[in-house]
């Protein structure tokens, strides 16, 4: 197995809230074309279905080793980088790549890491909250005058760049390559959202009625870095040291 072949194991596709079962046979068959094999269903519509394995064509075997989950967080809870591909405009601006530069920022954590892309519903895409669970932002570049790409074909761009990427790159640096703790996952950093969310609260710095966007910028200023699980457990014990804090000086009022 070569190096290339290796690294898009690691690799899943990640589509949310699917409705048209045709879609996710298209899939199937753009990532077997491409060399991905995992693909997971966040709540589909219509699963299993006649029209995805119509749709697949000699791709079956990616549909019958499809994950189904409920939620997204279950999707992404054991990846490491997590990325959203994005076609909307947002009240807070986040980085926002091209496929052929995300794949390049994806590729180093590839060796050690799972990696997740996340593609949203047919209509109207991820939602602002799905998106603030991606450490990362794609959009296609598509021409402005006829912009709309199925789902199958937006897979096929990114899964391109990601084959193409590898390809290139039979020996890739990875700049945390001998880190001493393991990346913090999807499920850790969402652990810490919570907790700091709470926290915040506590310490009567976030209006629950009147939260201004914070937790938003929050999330967006942690996803831009990669922090392991020591940090993010170095950054828990700090919030639950505020909050013994907060709790003692609220009782000696």
């Amino acid at each position: 197995m070569s190096q290339a072949v290796s690294l898009l194991e690691n690799v899943r596709i990640v589509l949310v809230h699917t409705t048209h079962p045709g879609n996710i046979g298209g899939v199937a068959r753009a990532m077997k074309n491409m060399g991905l094999s995992r693909l997971y269903l966040v709540k589909p519509k219509h699963f299993p279905d006649e029209q995805a394995v119509w749709r697949a064509a000699s791709a079956l075997d990616v549909l019958d080793n499809a994950v189904v989950v409920e939620t997204l967080d279950e999707a992404i809870a054991d990846c490491s980088l997590v990325v959203g591909t994005s076609a909307r405009g947002r009240r807070i601006p986040w980085p926002l790549l091209n496929p052929r530069d995300c794949a390049e920022q994806i590729l180093p954590a590839l060796a050690n890491n799972e990696v997740a892309c996340v593609f949203g519903r047919e209509d109207r895409g991820l939602t602002n909250e799905e998106l603030q669970r991606c450490n990362l932002h794609v959009h296609i570049p598509t021409n402005e005058d006829y912009s709309s790409l199925n789902l199958a074909m937006a897979v096929q761009v990114i899964a391109y760049e990601l084959r193409m990427a590898c390809l290139a790159n039979e020996i890739s640096h990875d700049e945390m390559e001998g880190w001493d703790a393991a990346l913090a996952t999807a499920d850790d950093l969402e652990r810490y959202f919570v907790h700091l969310e709470q926290t915040l609260i506590d310490m009567g710095f976030l209006k629950p009625k009147a939260p201004k966007q914070l937790m938003s910028r929050l999330r967006r200023l942690y996803s831009r870095k990669r922090m392991d699980e020591l940090e993010v457990s170095m950054l828990r014990g700090i919030l639950t040291a505020t909050q013994a804090w907060v709790s003692k000086a609220g009782k000696g009022k």
